[in-house]
């Protein structure tokens, strides 16, 4: 078992707290996956929902993705253990985790943020939707007379040092041992 941290990084102009917006649901994540027996990579995304749950086969468990690789056959499971972290304009330009993933016999590899973010203007406090499909977007802050804008991303994945709070319990993830 492996605690993932997405890390994102990205230039902000005029806005903070980058957060998928979860007023209605659970943000859908989208990743690309790689078998962590053969090293096969899935050639879609593939959703992940932190609410939403499947059984591993042959255990009492659950995993938001439990998923088998179409080439070894090998099953594999990922949870969202943490709720959204806001990405903010103190960390522009600079790697920070957002989210972090306990995962087993698999590892995203790759994100795609798409639709469903939300930013707040950083001098008038104005909510915007942000659709991040295209890999950035832009808007104008009426109420501050500014641009805003969120541009340049990029993500990564890195092993966590840190013990990660289950986002559906609130308790420390326990490593079989």
């Amino acid at each position: 078992m492996a605690i993932i941290d997405l890390q994102l990084k990205a230039e902000l102009l005029n806005v903070t707290g980058l957060i998928p917006n979860e007023d209605k649901e659970a943000y859908n994540w989208h990743f690309k996956i790689q078998c962590g027996s053969c090293q096969e990579i899935t050639k879609n995304f593939v959703t992940i929902n932190r609410v939403q749950g499947t059984q591993i086969s042959g255990s009492r468990g659950g995993a938001n993705l439990v998923m088998k690789c179409k080439y070894c056959k090998r099953e594999g499971s990922a949870s969202i253990v943490s709720m959204p972290i806001e990405y903010t304009d103190k960390n522009n330009g600079k790697f920070a985790s957002i989210l972090s993933i306990e995962c087993r016999g698999l590892e995203p590899v790759e994100f795609e943020p798409r639709d469903g973010w939300r930013v707040v203007g950083t001098e008038s406090q104005a909510k915007f939707d942000v659709d991040l499909t295209e890999g950035e977007w832009y808007d104008y802050d009426e109420d501050a007379g500014v641009e805003t804008s969120v541009t340049e991303i990029k993500a990564q994945f890195v092993r966590a040092k840190h013990p990660a709070k289950d986002a559906s319990s609130n308790k420390l993830p326990t490593e079989n041992k």
